[in-house]
């Protein structure tokens, strides 16, 4: 059996980006959990679906392939064989990813595959319901989060970075949206585990949460 980390939080916490310095820290495998859902979320958006037509949503699923290969030390997520890596990050895939993961034929479609991975590696995931539903047996639970104005502004500057013009406010919106979305929905609801380790990483550097979650686990 392999050590398992499970690292929960709400949008905008990072999750992602800790999980991977902590995975290379530990030579253990990141399991974007998250890259999956978005993956099936593409599917969704290229098939023209609209986020609240949940009777599509649930046949798409039924010819979606979503997988995660690495490439020279890179995590890619292929879709039906195509490498779709490029379009995950986008505001239309995260907000389909919200709203679809809530269903359970969704949910379902990827739980499998993720427990596998874990069942003979030392590994890593991130997501809304590792700790409570995907891993509840982790070695180590790990529940990140952050403000709304500081997962906002740090939004807003990684878009800036990349020449994307943005709001502000809009994306703190956005963000207190997703949020209710998330820790409101029926099925797998975000929520801190009972033997989750909270983080607030409002005023915290990467390599501080990095730090402390590695120290967790050694």
């Amino acid at each position: 059996m392999g050590y398992k980390i499970a690292i929960d939080g709400p949008a905008g916490a990072g999750k992602s980006t800790i999980a991977k310095l902590v995975a290379n820290k530990k030579g253990f495998i990141y399991v974007d959990t998250g890259a999956m859902y978005r993956g099936l979320a593409v599917h969704f958006l290229d098939r023209g679906i609209v986020p609240d037509d949940r009777e599509k949503i649930v046949r798409a699923c039924e010819d979606a392939d979503v997988t995660i290969r690495y490439e020279n030390g890179v995590q890619q997520v292929y879709l039906n064989g195509k490498n779709i890596t490029s379009k995950l990050r986008t505001e239309e895939a995260g907000n389909m990813a919200s709203v679809s993961s809530a269903i359970p034929e969704v949910r379902a479609k990827l739980l499998e595959l993720q427990r596998s991975l874990a069942e003979d590696q030392n590994v890593i995931m991130d997501g809304r319901d590792i700790g409570t539903c995907v891993l509840p047996d982790a070695d180590l639970k790990v529940f990140l989060t952050a403000s709304v104005d500081t997962r906002a502004r740090r939004r807003y500057e990684e878009l800036k970075e990349k020449g994307t013009a943005c709001r502000l406010e809009e994306i703190a919106a956005d963000i207190e949206a997703r949020d209710l979305r998330d820790t409101t929905r029926e099925t797998a609801p975000l929520k801190q585990a009972e033997d989750a380790v909270l983080i607030d990483s409002s005023n915290m550097s990467i390599e501080e949460v990095v730090d402390a979650i590695v120290r967790l686990c050694s």
